[in-house]
């Protein structure tokens, strides 16, 4: 399927895109936590003599490090630089069309405030909690290891949701449910345990933010339909568009970093998107 991957301001890409145009819009935007966000990138190579880990088979692999990439998550009023891109997403939503926000649990409960305020309280169907259990403990309170994702639609009565699109999951005790029922799996609920991006498996980029490919496959197969359009427009390592065009719909992605649009490009080149550059005011196409 077509894509579009822009660089650019995002909030100049929705003001310049028709109503009602895009069926699906998931946003992972900054989380405003106060500080950089960054991921350092690393690769292991097979080194007998200098070698400082020991890997498969008991060979010995050296780690070379190959930088950090990351951003500023810092804003001096985030929810006054939110709120016009969230009016202008549910203007350019289709009617039977829906909206993720994936953000993170100090600012979920201000988000949704703002949510009510555009979709109204009636759009709001979920509170989605992504679960995972990697990384650093803390010793000062409960570690947390989950992330929020609000769904709206724009009507709460009419909307796409492809309940038989789903990926079923194991039971955690199939032996009480039968063999066919375990085989088959259970639907998710709105908690979903789904690991991070590992560092060292094959669907990294090394984009600091980076979300697994799982999560918004799930999310693009039940809430779209082929042929549809998917925008996001927070598009970071775009795995939006590759969830969208795997399965069939076009993707509109946007990010105002030049390092994420770089990454974007050289993850979906073998699906052909237009790449729109803003420069000085107007437009570079390739």
């Amino acid at each position: 399927m077509a894509g579009v991957i822009h660089l650019a301001d995002n909030l100049n890409v929705l003001r310049a895109m028709e109503d009602g145009s895009v069926h699906l819009i998931y946003i992972d935007p900054p989380f405003n936590t106060g500080k950089r966000q960054e991921r350092r990138r690393m690769k292991v190579i097979r080194d007998e003599e200098k070698g400082d880990r020991n890997g498969f088979h008991g060979k010995r692999y050296r780690t070379v490090d190959l930088g950090t990439s990351g951003w500023e998550d810092v804003f001096d009023d985030f929810y006054a630089f939110l709120a016009p891109r969230l009016r202008e997403a549910h203007r350019v939503l289709d009617p039977k069309g829906s909206f993720f926000l994936h953000i993170d649990p100090r600012e979920a409960h201000y988000c949704k405030v703002l949510l009510d305020q555009v979709f109204g309280r009636e759009g709001f169907k979920n509170e989605i909690i992504w679960a995972y259990d990697y990384g650093a403990r803390t010793k000062k309170r409960w570690s947390a290891k989950h992330d929020n994702i609000l769904w709206y639609t724009r009507d709460p009565k009419n909307y796409t949701f492809n309940f038989d699109a789903m990926d079923r999951i194991p039971y955690m005790a199939p032996g009480l449910v039968g063999k066919e029922k375990a085989a088959r799996g259970k639907t998710p609920t709105d908690v979903w345990w789904h690991t991070i991006v590992s560092p060292n498996g094959r669907e990294k980029t090394g984009y600091a933010t980076q979300k697994p490919l799982g999560v918004l496959e799930r999310i693009v197969k039940v809430h779209s339909n082929p042929g549809d359009v998917v925008l996001d427009f927070f598009a970071g390592s775009g795995t939006t568009g590759e969830a969208a065009a795997r399965h069939g719909r076009e993707f509109v992605l946007v990010d105002s970093n030049p390092e994420a649009v770089s990454v974007m490009e050289s993850r979906l080149a073998a699906y052909g998107p237009k790449v729109v550059r803003d420069v000085g005011g107007g437009r570079e196409s390739s």
